[in-house]
Protein backbone atom coordinates (compact mmCIF):
# COMPACT_ATOMS: atom_id res chain seq x y z
CA UNK A 1 0.00 0.00 0.00
CA UNK A 2 1.52 3.42 -0.96
CA UNK A 3 1.97 6.20 1.59
CA UNK A 4 1.04 10.20 1.01
CA UNK A 5 1.82 12.90 3.08
CA UNK A 6 -0.36 15.81 3.03
CA UNK A 7 -0.85 19.30 5.23
CA UNK A 8 -4.47 19.89 5.89
CA UNK A 9 -5.45 23.47 6.99
CA UNK A 10 -6.39 22.43 11.07
CA UNK A 11 -10.15 23.39 10.58
CA UNK A 12 -10.25 20.52 7.82
CA UNK A 13 -8.04 18.48 10.06
CA UNK A 14 -10.59 18.63 12.54
CA UNK A 15 -13.77 18.24 10.55
CA UNK A 16 -12.23 14.62 8.78
CA UNK A 17 -11.28 13.98 12.35
CA UNK A 18 -14.75 14.04 13.54
CA UNK A 19 -16.99 12.64 10.59
CA UNK A 20 -14.30 9.77 10.63
CA UNK A 21 -15.33 9.24 14.55
CA UNK A 22 -19.05 9.77 13.76
CA UNK A 23 -18.78 6.76 10.88
CA UNK A 24 -16.58 4.68 13.07
CA UNK A 25 -13.79 4.54 10.69
CA UNK A 26 -10.20 5.92 10.59
CA UNK A 27 -8.99 9.41 9.29
CA UNK A 28 -6.97 7.40 6.66
CA UNK A 29 -10.40 5.27 5.45
CA UNK A 30 -12.38 8.43 5.55
CA UNK A 31 -9.97 9.94 3.13
CA UNK A 32 -9.29 6.91 0.87
CA UNK A 33 -13.23 6.26 0.57
CA UNK A 34 -13.52 10.49 -0.42
CA UNK A 35 -10.41 10.57 -2.35
CA UNK A 36 -11.50 7.13 -4.39
CA UNK A 37 -15.29 8.72 -4.41
CA UNK A 38 -13.65 12.09 -6.05
CA UNK A 39 -11.81 9.90 -9.06
CA UNK A 40 -14.74 8.12 -10.10
CA UNK A 41 -16.77 11.33 -10.32
CA UNK A 42 -13.60 12.94 -12.32
CA UNK A 43 -13.24 9.85 -14.81
CA UNK A 44 -17.29 9.45 -15.16
CA UNK A 45 -16.98 12.74 -16.98
CA UNK A 46 -14.10 12.40 -18.53
CA UNK A 47 -15.89 9.12 -20.21
CA UNK A 48 -19.11 11.02 -21.04
CA UNK A 49 -16.61 13.75 -22.70
CA UNK A 50 -14.80 10.66 -24.60
CA UNK A 51 -18.29 9.46 -25.49
CA UNK A 52 -19.71 12.58 -26.73
CA UNK A 53 -16.77 13.40 -28.62
CA UNK A 54 -17.26 10.08 -30.81
CA UNK A 55 -21.08 10.91 -31.42
CA UNK A 56 -22.65 12.65 -34.31
CA UNK A 57 -26.08 14.22 -34.59
CA UNK A 58 -26.75 11.59 -37.47
CA UNK A 59 -26.16 8.72 -35.27
CA UNK A 60 -28.72 10.32 -32.37
CA UNK A 61 -31.44 10.84 -35.12
CA UNK A 62 -31.23 7.54 -36.71
CA UNK A 63 -31.51 6.00 -33.39
CA UNK A 64 -34.45 8.35 -32.00
CA UNK A 65 -36.02 7.31 -35.70
CA UNK A 66 -36.41 3.89 -34.00
CA UNK A 67 -38.14 4.95 -31.16
CA UNK A 68 -41.90 4.51 -31.45
CA UNK A 69 -44.24 7.30 -31.66
CA UNK A 70 -46.53 6.09 -28.69
CA UNK A 71 -47.76 7.94 -25.65
CA UNK A 72 -45.28 7.75 -22.38
CA UNK A 73 -46.29 5.85 -19.66
CA UNK A 74 -48.91 7.21 -16.62
CA UNK A 75 -46.36 9.50 -14.69
CA UNK A 76 -43.71 9.76 -17.57
CA UNK A 77 -45.18 12.64 -19.12
CA UNK A 78 -42.70 16.08 -19.97
CA UNK A 79 -44.29 19.05 -18.14
CA UNK A 80 -46.58 21.39 -20.82
CA UNK A 81 -43.70 23.61 -21.10
CA UNK A 82 -41.06 21.00 -22.57
CA UNK A 83 -44.43 18.59 -23.60
CA UNK A 84 -43.98 20.92 -27.64
CA UNK A 85 -41.57 18.96 -29.30
CA UNK A 86 -39.35 20.46 -32.22
CA UNK A 87 -39.17 18.79 -35.73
Amino acid sequence: MGRIRIRLPEFLHERARELARREGISINQLIATALAEKISALDTVAYLEARAARSSEKAFREALAKVPSIPPLAGDELPPELGKRKK
